[in-house]
């Protein structure tokens, strides 16, 4: 009976482990073959926004070098934290992954959302884009200084866009409210494709637009380029200064776009997915799409170097929104 018992015991024991055992086992192995089927990649903003342009140039090509179908889902709406929230909630398999930028370190500074940085696992940047400023043809302004005259004038009655509440273009406005020392007022959009419609169809007066969605508008002469963010001229429109030229000294903001996956996600993976975008935006035609729509291809050593980068963007932009009065989480 003894005898008896102490098998059951071994058996129960044993059971036990092996339900402790299996998912690691699965895990590894599963990232052994990855990927084995299709992969999602969520994109927090619809189409035609810089994150969207940006993962369609490189995804594809990321995509062929991997062997496997890559599928992007625009998930837009409040400022990016619909499709944030949802890559957040996901299974850390590596088949659902994220790009993502700055929203997702300011968001959780200014608003109550259940998602943070943490809740990801930082794999590679892709690259970085200045904002450029513009305005509708029929705004009387062509630099910087008009725009300013003209809402000193005005004050309360020029409208700015953005890409969502605390977005990096809004955070990029309030700072050129608070240099430039004027009053204008702030109309949020879904992201930049909703933004850029109101804007070209006179709906709105102005707005610090990514380079990747403005500059075919810019080129065909439907929208005027007043500034770049960066220190320098961006060499897709030499002609147009800087913020800083401008008159609004070390005016300098950016955005970036990094992949991402729900945290957990086996290392395997994380290396696989890091040394296939790194290749990937290697390639001569990715670096050239890219930078003809006026985004720099982020070439990172490993997916530490994200990892850091995202703690710094948290730190500045705090900073950031300290000096504007908000009150961060």
């Amino acid at each position: 009976m003894q005898r008896i018992h102490n098998g059951a015991r071994a058996c129960r024991i044993s059971a036990v482990l092996l339900a402790i055992g299996l998912p690691a086992v699965s895990s590894a192995q599963t990232a052994a073959t990855y990927p084995a089927k299709v992969v999602r990649v969520i994109v927090p903003f619809p189409p035609g926004s810089g994150v969207d342009l940006v993962t369609r140039i490189v995804v594809p090509r990321l995509a062929e070098s991997i062997g496997q179908p890559f599928v992007i889902d625009n998930r837009g709406g409040a400022g990016g934290i619909i499709g944030t929230e949802s890559a957040a909630r996901a299974a850390a398999d590596g088949y659902t992954l994220y790009v993502g930028g700055t929203s997702l370190v300011v968001k959780p500074l200014t608003e109550k959302v259940s998602f943070s940085a943490r809740d990801f696992t930082a794999i590679s940047r892709l690259a970085s884009v200045p904002f450029i400023l513009v305005v509708h043809p029929a705004t009387p302004v062509r630099t910087v200084q008009d725009l300013i005259a003209l809402a000193r004038s005005k004050p309360g009655t020029i409208n700015y866009a953005s890409t969502g509440n605390w977005t990096t273009p809004h955070l990029t406005s309030e700072l050129f409210r608070q240099q430039g020392k004027v009053n204008i007022v702030h109309v949020p959009y879904k992201g930049s494709g909703p933004a850029l419609a109101d804007l070209l169809g006179g709906h709105v007066d102005m707005f610090f637009c990514n380079m990747l969605s403005a500059t075919p508008h810019v080129a065909s002469g439907k929208l005027t380029a007043l500034a770049v963010t960066s220190l320098q001229r961006s060499p897709v429109v030499p002609q147009v200064p800087t913020m800083s030229e401008s008159g609004l000294a070390n005016f300098e903001t950016a955005t970036w776009f990094g992949i991402m996956a729900p945290v957990g996600v086996h290392e395997r993976v994380v290396s696989r997915i890091f040394v296939e975008s790194q290749k990937t935006l290697r390639r001569s035609d990715v670096q050239k799409e890219l930078s003809s729509q006026g985004a720099t291809p982020i070439l990172d050593k490993g997916p530490e170097d994200m990892t850091d980068y995202l703690r710094a963007e948290g730190e500045k932009w705090g900073r950031v929104l300290k000096t504007l009065g908000v009150k961060t989480s």
